[in-house]
């Protein structure tokens, strides 16, 4: 910002005297996009009219303050902006935000309950985001002309995956999942207490994942932090939102798995380099008072078997190989013959305590719903447990292998055709060995 350029917030004006708020509809520009005086920054619902928020001047974006959907007091600033309009220094907002035109005061955030020990919790809404580049077998294979797309197939169940862009980081695939899960559970997103990211790539070793994207979605104050369970991240990180609700520290938490695999793959590495597609799935966890809407969870297990420690391991940490330092090898290793017979034992342990624990029966279940870890694997999985491989979603042919991110994408793709009182067991093996098991009454 130069010496004669400032930040300031703009404000919706009102569209009637007894007008109080109004709802976003649709942004029309992004963080860091630039805009011309009478530009449409945002369309807007207000009780009088749909209309387009115009700028009143020229100027840079510095942050949306709020996301589509929510609905907002005028008396809060909607975006912050940068401008080098000398008008704007003595520009008047609305009279019903004039007493916040100055320096934004946090306010301290709600008083909780002591304990919520005995509420009910559960989901009210998933997101999930896929990269655009597809990338196929046939692509994978063209450098190894020994192997057959097909056979890559045979040994994995995986056809194809999606792949982030150059210039895609995990914290912005973070942020796409959590913007549909934001909108689907219906939760403003001030009122969200608390944000549990579950990553095996972050950004950046410090600041956290979940701090990046807690900026993006401009929730300010509240707990958040990254947490590395490697492929059952997701669930570990719901298993924390529960707690945090139960002891009263939290009403609602945002849970993100993300992870970018596909720059940490060796191609002379073939137990590797076919499996991993990059992605993010989101959800709202939340306290459900009694008769409230939502998916209730039943019951949790966790766990860790360290015999399977060098099975899936990756020595140089973060989603991009960068200082190529002799001595450490910086690429995912997989003992492929190992894991297979630790994985599968896994999966049907925590399976089957998650069902019983829960006082259902293997024909009560409707849905495994796995980490999409490999097709043999969970072929296997499904016959040892006693139930039908038909019972288990997998959606690994067309995504890969999404790490901490597979289970809520899954249920992004399936949850129209899943019916109330529909029982379910999400459940995940990760490097560790990591195990996580929940079951959810739809």
């Amino acid at each position: 910002m130069d010496a004669t350029s400032f930040k300031m917030p703009l404000y919706l004006p009102a569209q009637g005297a007894s007008e109080i708020e109004a709802t976003i509809i649709e942004w029309h520009v992004a963080e860091g996009d630039r805009f011309t005086k009478g530009q449409s920054l945002v369309q807007i619902d207000s009780a009088k009219s749909v209309y387009d928020f115009e700028a009143p001047c020229d100027g840079l974006v510095i942050r949306r303050l709020h996301l589509e959907g929510e609905t907002l007091p005028l008396a809060e600033p909607i975006v912050e902006i940068e401008t080098e309009d000398p008008a704007m220094r003595d520009w008047i907002p609305p009279a019903a935000a004039a007493e916040h035109s100055g320096a934004c005061i946090e306010s301290a955030p709600a008083v909780l309950p002591a304990s919520r020990m005995g509420t009910a919790v559960g989901f009210l809404g998933f997101g999930g985001y896929l990269p655009e580049r597809v990338v196929t077998n046939e692509e994978l294979v063209a450098e190894f002309p020994e192997i057959t797309a097909e056979y890559i197939y045979q040994v994995t169940g995986i056809r194809q995956r999606r792949w982030a862009a150059d210039d895609e980081k995990p914290s912005a695939m973070a942020y796409q999942a959590a913007l549909e899960a934001i909108r689907k559970a219906s939760v403003a997103a001030k009122d969200i207490d608390a944000l549990v990211v579950a990553t095996t790539t972050p950004d950046f070793a410090m600041p956290s994942t979940a701090a990046i994207l807690q900026d993006r979605l401009n929730l300010q104050t509240i707990p958040g932090f990254d947490l590395n369970a490697a492929c059952s991240g997701w669930l570990y990180a719901v298993s924390a939102a529960k707690g945090l609700i139960l002891s009263g520290i939290a009403r609602n938490v945002l849970t993100v798995g993300v992870d970018m695999q596909s720059r940490l793959l060796d191609k002379s590495d073939r137990s590797a380099y076919f499996l991993f597609g990059d992605g993010a799935g989101a959800a709202i966890v939340s306290a459900l008072p009694e008769g409230a809407p939502g998916h209730r969870i039943h019951q949790v297990v966790l766990g860790s078997d360290t015999r399977g420690l060098h099975m899936a391991r990756r020595c140089e940490p973060g989603y991009a190989i960068r200082n190529g330092q002799a001595g450490i090898d910086p690429w995912i290793r997989i003992d492929g013959p190992a894991l297979f017979r630790c994985a599968t034992e896994s999966f049907t342990n925590i399976i089957g305590q998650a069902i019983s624990r829960s006082g259902w029966t293997i024909e009560q279940t409707r849905w495994i719903i796995p980490h999409q870890a490999n097709g043999r694997i969970l072929k296997a999985a499904a016959k040892r447990s006693g139930v039908g491989f038909d019972r288990f979603y997998l959606n690994v042919d067309h995504v890969g292998n999404t790490s901490s991110a597979s289970i809520p994408i899954a249920i992004c793709e399936m949850e129209d055709g899943l019916q109330s009182g529909d029982k379910l067991v999400l459940c995940s093996v990760g490097a560790g060995m990591t195990t996580a098991a929940i079951s959810v009454e739809w």
